[in-house]
């Protein structure tokens, strides 16, 4: 499945903000022709929100009947080699001289008071980063330990003084588009510098979770549009929390929660969430996409998706609901090769791997002897035992060469079975779940792991990935 993460974007950066109209022009003398873009900024990329043909004044106007909502935009001049960034906010009628040949000294905008605060911080940044710079190189370039330290001191107070400069803009214009900016690019502070013990390692991970959103609201729609808020987010979920679901679950509701109050952050983290958890990187993370879709999807909080958005996740879910980790495995009323019913819950073992394979799958010819290598060297001896289903559309037309197979490959020591046509139209009549729908067979092979009780601690893994969790399983019970 494709990722649609940006599709639903779509949805919401369109929304109308108010009635009220935006118009933006840009005045740029050293043009006389070409298209120039109004663009807004979103996680890494520049998104088009408007174009305009530049006219032999050098002038293009932008215009739009809402409300640009607020953020940090970008004005992209013909050529597409220059941006000039701006704020916009609550002024909606907003001019930007440009002067290319100093884009950071010449460049004025009028029309909003944000932008007044943003070019005194980016005529600051631009000489301090300088001196930053050359104190850099002149650390390096040093021969004495003498020059060393004095440029390291340069550089550390240069540091100082642009930190102290932000902090002031925070602690002074703590509403500002530019608070919100630099509140974003913030990182928090360890606790310090020495982690000796595994101890030192946690106070120091718990804090920086803590610290990790400080001076960042989700009540305010700013922060989306800017090129630092989507990465942060990014980190916080993939890196920062334990990667485990009912950790993810708990702080995605509590985020939600908080923006409830701002729409379209709330509908940013909401889709943001589902994409990322549709199609998890880690096993066991499919429950936090079924927990968004049990309290938020099915219930009506996302009228925002259109119907076949709504159907690509509502089918999802329902693939997902029945084999959780941790759940006990759905029942499986299956034939035998004889015919004879032989369901998944008559098999007694300490362990048990449902294998759901085809005999006209090329990968399922390659994994499956091997899958039965590993089971009578190590699996066997250690009460694990393989509940095999031929999952096939033409089981019938199949059942002769499902038979030769496991003949041939001496694989009749499985549990191997399958369920006739009738069997499938009698489930699907009932209106009941098929089996493809309760183990979410998409793929074959798809190997489940389950305990004694018939509880699923293992989905679509590859017989090693199998092998390495009933290694740490059989570990834990010697320890």
């Amino acid at each position: 499945m494709k990722r649609i993460f940006t599709f639903w974007l779509t949805s919401i950066i369109c929304i109308s903000a108010g009635a009220q109209n935006f118009k933006v022009t840009l005045q740029a003398p050293q043009y006389k022709s070409g298209i120039a873009y109004l663009t807004y900024h979103m996680g890494k990329n520049l998104n088009v929100e408007d174009s305009a043909g530049v006219n032999s004044n050098g002038v293009a106007i932008f215009t739009g009947k809402r409300k640009l909502p607020g953020g940090i935009y970008a004005v992209v001049l013909p050529g597409k080699r220059i941006t000039v960034d701006f704020f916009t906010d609550k002024e909606q009628v907003i001019s930007i001289k440009i002067d290319t040949n100093d884009l950071v000294n010449k460049t004025v905008v009028t029309g909003s008071k944000e932008n007044i605060l943003f070019q005194q911080y980016q005529q600051y940044i631009a000489v301090k980063g300088k001196l930053l710079e050359a104190e850099r190189q002149a650390y390096l370039q040093a021969t004495t330990k003498k020059d060393s330290a004095l440029h390291e001191a340069n550089y550390l107070k240069y540091n100082k003084e642009l930190k102290d400069y932000r902090e002031n803009i925070i602690l002074n214009h703590p509403k500002s588009m530019m608070a919100v900016l630099l509140n974003a690019m913030k990182e928090p502070k360890l606790l310090g510098n020495r982690m000796v013990t595994r101890n030192d390692s946690l106070q120091n991970y718990y804090y920086y979770k803590a610290h990790y959103w400080d001076g960042i609201t989700f009540m305010d729609d700013r922060i989306l549009r800017t090129p630092f808020f989507l990465p942060k987010f990014e980190k916080y979920y993939r890196e920062i929390l334990v990667q485990q679901a009912d950790s993810i679950i708990k702080e995605a509701d509590y985020q939600l929660l908080l923006a409830r109050s701002s729409p379209e952050i709330y509908k940013f983290l909401l889709n943001w969430l589902t994409d990322e958890y549709i199609n998890p990187k880690y096993m066991g993370q499919d429950a936090v996409f079924v927990h968004l879709f049990e309290k938020y999807h099915s219930k009506g909080l996302t009228s925002w998706l259109n119907e076949k958005q709504m159907e690509t996740i509502s089918r999802r879910a329902y693939m997902l609901m029945a084999n959780l980790i941790g759940l006990k495995a759905a029942e499986l009323d299956m034939l035998d090769t004889t015919g004879k019913p032989s369901p998944l819950y008559q098999v007694k073992a300490d362990y048990t791997v449902v294998c759901f394979w085809d005999p006209t799958c090329g990968h399922c010819k390659e994994e499956l002897p091997r899958l039965d290598s590993i089971y009578r060297s190590s699996w066997k001896d250690h009460g694990v035992k393989i509940y095999a289903v031929l999952s096939a559309d033409s089981k019938e037309d199949l059942k002769n060469e499902w038979l030769k197979y496991i003949r041939e490959h001496h694989i009749g020591d499985w549990t191997n079975v399958y369920q006739t046509k009738e069997m499938e139209a009698a489930t699907a009549a009932a209106q009941k779940p098929g089996y493809r729908q309760l183990y979410d067979i998409t793929l074959t092979p798809t190997l489940y792991l389950l305990d004694s009780e018939k509880r699923i601690i293992g989905k679509k893994l590859t017989w090693q990935q199998l092998d390495e969790l009933l290694h740490v399983k059989w570990g834990s019970k010697t320890n």
